[in-house]
């Protein structure tokens, strides 16, 4: 008897038909709007999306900050749908690893860097020598390793996000999420940050997902996600690092697509479309009484 293939089965990161809608006094806002999005274990993806797009809600949701209100979602073997609150610290401890944007919130500034390394290591009962012995692997694979002693007060804004990015690792994490981090920096530092996001992908094999504005991050990834209102509207992947890619239309699992504005506004389709399958293409034209277009 032949089982049938779930949804991303084979993937590490599963979204399907993913919701999170938040109550404000008498407002309901929905920040994820039936988002669906795969993610294949080793991979280095970036998010992008206007403001109040929903990405930064995605990324909570993922790392176990915010708690999903309707779909699937899971992360390796966890249903962050099911989990109750006692293995999502479970779950943000041993399987994800998260950095700010801010890096004023990702150390703590009275320990150095070698100590907030060493941190989430002792808080699942790691022994002192083998924390002090990752920490300074973790810092010197970065270029800090004549950093440790040093408070984050005395580090540059890159130092320290690069130290986040040694304290997100500590505990052998699958996944890596990062919330804009180069969005403090200036290009030259953000450019070091993301090198290390890189090597963390290369040479540990973490998964990688990063939510970004800059377009300079986005391009150095084989594979940018576009979310808009909610849920995952583009693709666009890339046969290399910095090399050209190709955009693609994403048709989500209940069918539906997301056409451009500038598509919509140049063919005059609004309210209701005509679909019409072709023999090799389906043509969308805008409906009777409209200007015609098509393609």
């Amino acid at each position: 008897m032949t089982t049938a293939t779930h949804y991303g089965a084979d993937a590490l990161i599963v979204c399907d038909s993913l919701v999170r809608i938040y109550q404000t006094d008498d407002v309901e806002v929905q920040a994820l709007q039936g988002l669906d999005l795969l993610v294949d274990e080793g991979e280095l993806v970036a998010v992008v999306g206007a403001s109040g797009s929903g990405k930064s809600t995605l990324l909570a949701v993922l790392s176990g900050l915010d708690a999903p209100t309707a779909g699937r979602a899971r992360v390796g073997e966890w249903d962050l749908l099911a989990m109750t609150a006692a293995q999502r610290v479970q779950y943000r401890r041993s399987t994800v690893g998260f950095i700010w944007q801010q890096t004023s919130r990702n150390l703590l500034p009275f320990l150095s860097a070698g100590e907030n390394v060493e941190l989430p290591m002792a808080v699942v009962g790691v022994r002192r020598a083998e924390r002090r012995r990752r920490a300074a692997e973790l810092l010197d694979s970065l270029g800090l390793a004549d950093r440790a002693g040093r408070r984050p007060a005395e580090l540059s804004g890159g130092e320290q996000q690069r130290v986040a990015i040694a304290t997100a690792l500590a505990n052998r994490p699958k996944v890596l999420f990062a919330d804009e981090p180069t969005g403090e920096l200036d290009r030259a530092t953000g450019d070091e940050v993301f090198a290390a996001l890189r090597q963390a992908n290369d040479a540990l094999g973490t998964t990688v997902v990063i939510v970004t504005h800059d377009s300079g991050v986005a391009s150095q990834v084989r594979r940018t996600v576009a979310i808009r209102d909610g849920r995952t509207s583009s693709e666009v992947l890339r046969t290399g690092a910095g090399q050209p890619g190709r955009e693609f239309a994403l048709i989500d699992r209940a069918g539906r697509m997301q056409v451009p504005a500038a598509y919509r506004r140049t063919l005059g389709l609004r309210d209701r479309v005509r679909l019409e399958l072709e023999q090799d293409h389906l043509g969308v034209w805008a409906d009777d009484g409209q200007e015609e277009g098509g393609r």
